[in-house]
C-alpha cells in the first residue's frame, strides 16, 4: 500500500482530517436533521436546491404559526461556520440553533450550505454564498420559486448572520452589497458572532491552507483593513459578538475598530460573553451564557 495514503498533510482538531492522497475524513458536521412541517419545536423547516450546477442549497426556517396566516417577519440569512473546512445548516447543531433563533426573534430563516474546503477553496464559499443571497433577493418583488419566503418574509427587514468563519462570509456580502445591486433589496443589519478575521500582523497556516493563492495581509477577505468595501458596507447596524476566552478575540476587536475608522456611517455595536470561549453557544445552547447570547441577537433583529 502506497504511505501516502495514510500520511496526514493537515488537521484541523477534532473536526476535520485531510490525507495527501486527497481523501478528506470530516467528523463535524456529517449528520442531517430531516426537514419538517408542523415539529413539535413550532419551526416548520423544508430544503431547497438553489444552484444545482455549483450544488448550493439551504434549508429554510419559519414559525410554523406564520404559515397561511398572512404575516410577513423579518428575513435572516444564516451562514454556518466551520472554517470554511466543515458543517452544514442540516447538521444538528445548526439546523438547532438556527430553530432557536427563529423562536426567539421570530424571523423567516434561510440557512445557505455552501462548498467546503479543501475540495472548493476560498473564495468558493463566500461566491457560492453570493449566488444563494441574490437567489433569495430574487422574492423581494414578489416573484422567485419559494412560496416561504416570498409570502412571509419581509424584505424591508433583511439581516445576514453567521459565526466563525460564516461571520467572515456575511461581512463579505454586506460588503458586496455595498457596491453591487442586489434585486434593490437593502440589508438592515449585520451580525458577525466570534467572526474570524486574520491578525493585524500575520497570515495564519489555517488560512493558507484553505486560501493557498491569498496574497496574506492584503488579502481582504482575510484583512478587514485591505478591505475598501468597508466604508460603504451594504447594511445600517452591525453588532459584533466576543467571547472573553475566545482565541479570536482580539480579531473581533480590530474589525470593530477597522468599521468604525472606515468612514462607514452605520451604527456598531460590540458585545461580549465573560467566561466564554469560541462558539461556546453551539456545544451548550441551554447555558445561561448561551440564552443571554441568544436574547441579545433576537433583540437586535428585533431593533431593541
Amino acid at each position: 500500500m502506497d504511505s501516502s495514503s495514510n500520511e496526514i498533510i493537515h488537521q484541523w482538531g477534532s473536526y476535520i482530517r485531510v490525507y495527501k492522497e486527497g481523501r478528506v475524513e470530516r467528523f463535524f458536521g456529517t449528520d442531517k436533521v430531516p426537514s419538517s412541517i408542523n415539529s413539535t419545536d413550532g419551526v416548520s423547516t423544508k430544503d431547497v436546491l438553489i444552484a444545482p450546477e455549483i450544488d448550493v442549497s439551504a434549508r429554510i426556517f419559519i414559525p410554523t404559526s406564520t404559515i397561511n396566516s398572512g404575516h410577513k417577519l423579518p428575513l435572516l440569512i444564516y451562514f454556518h461556520g466551520g472554517g470554511f473546512r466543515v458543517g452544514s445548516p442540516f447538521c444538528a447543531a445548526y439546523h438547532n440553533y438556527v430553530t432557536s433563533l427563529v423562536t426567539a426573534a421570530s424571523v423567516v430563516a434561510v440557512s445557505i450550505d455552501y462548498r467546503l474546503a479543501p475540495e472548493y477553496l476560498v473564495p468558493t464559499c463566500h461566491e457560492d454564498s453570493w449566488v444563494a443571497l441574490k437567489w433569495v433577493a430574487s422574492h423581494s418583488n414578489g416573484e422567485g420559486p419559494e412560496e416561504w419566503i416570498r409570502d412571509y418574509a419581509n424584505f424591508g427587514q433583511v439581516f445576514l448572520a453567521g459565526d466563525s468563519g460564516g461571520a467572515n462570509i456575511a461581512h463579505d456580502l454586506a460588503a458586496q452589497a455595498g457596491i453591487e445591486n442586489l434585486n434593490g433589496v437593502k440589508l438592515t443589519g449585520l451580525c458577525l458572532v466570534h467572526p474570524y478575521f486574520g491578525s493585524k500582523d500575520s497570515v495564519d497556516e489555517s488560512w493558507i491552507f484553505v486560501s493557498p493563492t491569498t496574497s496574506g495581509l492584503d488579502d481582504f477577505r482575510y484583512n478587514p483593513a485591505a478591505d475598501s468595501r468597508m466604508a460603504s458596507l451594504g447594511c445600517t447596524r452591525v453588532l459584533i459578538c466576543l467571547a472573553e476566552k475566545d482565541v479570536l478575540r482580539q480579531r473581533g476587536l480590530f474589525y470593530y475598530e477597522t468599521l468604525r475608522k472606515s468612514g462607514w456611517g452605520g451604527e456598531v455595536e460590540i458585545v461580549e460573553t465573560e467566561g466564554e470561549g469560541h462558539v461556546f453557544h453551539l456545544f451548550n445552547p441551554n447555558c445561561d451564557t448561551a440564552e443571554a447570547l441568544l436574547k441579545k441577537l433576537a433583540s437586535f433583529i428585533n431593533h431593541g
